[in-house]
């Protein structure tokens, strides 16, 4: 048999083949990944397997230091603070995730928009340098402020404020994948196949789900996990602030928050939520860095 026949039976490897081989040499991706996994997990699982619940008081076992019962010690209140970090962990990934979906979809919309219609262009670029603009910061705080009350009163103070954070976080941070995608859209627009597709009267529509979002399809994917971090960290902003959940629905930024009362006496109350913060968004811009080379087909097979 000749060394054709063999390459020929070879089995073909799919584009996500080569993506995942090229991630894998990337040993800072792949230690972020499991860090970001194991923490996903903890959050999700955890509180199902911990013998405490985050709002079980317990004041005979107030202000503890680490032990084996309670591994990352008590509250004032009593309260486990490993249970509470865990339960924490769940809410901050929840805003993070929905956040960074809202600000995708409406990056990815303008982006692409922006970038196939010529006369939508202008328009959605200025706005888009507007909203760059604008101080982040103080416009959450106002649009939190303005709309705190009206949402809670409607959905409860746990879901008003959850709606109210994603939605706040989402709109302000789509604005990099916008460009990101208009950017690849230009350079798609002049490729071959866009004009083959042209000039046998393919539709706008058609052109864009077939052609131009599969190809756009790796910045969105290195941008969802950027964003992830940004609105996290957003997020744990504003709760440090005390303008984000409740007080007895614990987050990771609200833990902080509350431990700046008691930082000389118990330094550790701030350490733990800070260092899942912390860890989460290391994982998160490794696995971007990753994610990033394996999908760029100029560094693939390096």
């Amino acid at each position: 048999m000749t060394d054709t026949s063999l390459e020929l039976d070879k089995p073909s490897r799919s584009q996500w083949w080569y993506v995942w081989v090229q991630f894998r040499t990337h040993k800072g991706a792949l230690v972020g990944a499991f860090v970001f996994i194991f923490i996903l997990l903890g959050v999700l699982i955890g509180p199902w397997l911990w013998p405490y619940e985050a709002t079980a008081i317990d004041i005979r076992s107030r202000n503890q230091g680490p032990s084996w019962a309670h591994p990352m010690g008590t509250d004032q209140l009593g309260r486990d603070t490993l249970a509470r970090v865990m339960i924490g962990g769940r809410v901050s990934m929840a805003v993070g995730m929905t956040a960074m979906f809202i600000a995708l979809l409406l990056g990815t919309l303008i982006g692409v928009l922006a970038g196939f219609f010529q006369w939508l262009d202008g328009i959605l670029m200025r706005l888009t340098d507007l909203f760059l603009a604008l101080p982040l910061l103080p416009l959450l705080l106002v649009i939190i402020m303005l709309f705190r009350e009206t949402l809670s009163a409607s959905f409860g103070p746990e879901g008003g404020i959850f709606i109210l954070m994603v939605s706040a976080i989402g709109i302000t941070s789509w604005m990099q994948t916008a460009r990101i995608v208009r950017g690849d859209v230009l350079s798609l627009k002049e490729r071959e196949f866009m004009v083959a597709a042209r000039s046998i009267g393919t539709r706008n529509s058609r052109m864009m789900s077939r052609h131009i979002l599969p190809n756009v399809l790796s910045p969105i994917m290195v941008s969802a996990t950027l964003g992830i971090a940004t609105a996290i960290i957003t997020e744990s902003a504003l709760s440090f602030l005390g303008l984000g959940f409740p007080p007895d629905f614990p987050t990771w930024g609200r833990l902080l928050r509350d431990a700046t009362d008691f930082l000389q006496q118990y330094p550790e109350r701030a350490i733990w939520p800070g260092l899942m913060i912390s860890l989460t968004v290391l994982s998160v811009n490794y696995m971007g860095d990753g994610l990033r080379d394996a999908l760029d087909p100029r560094i693939r097979g390096r």
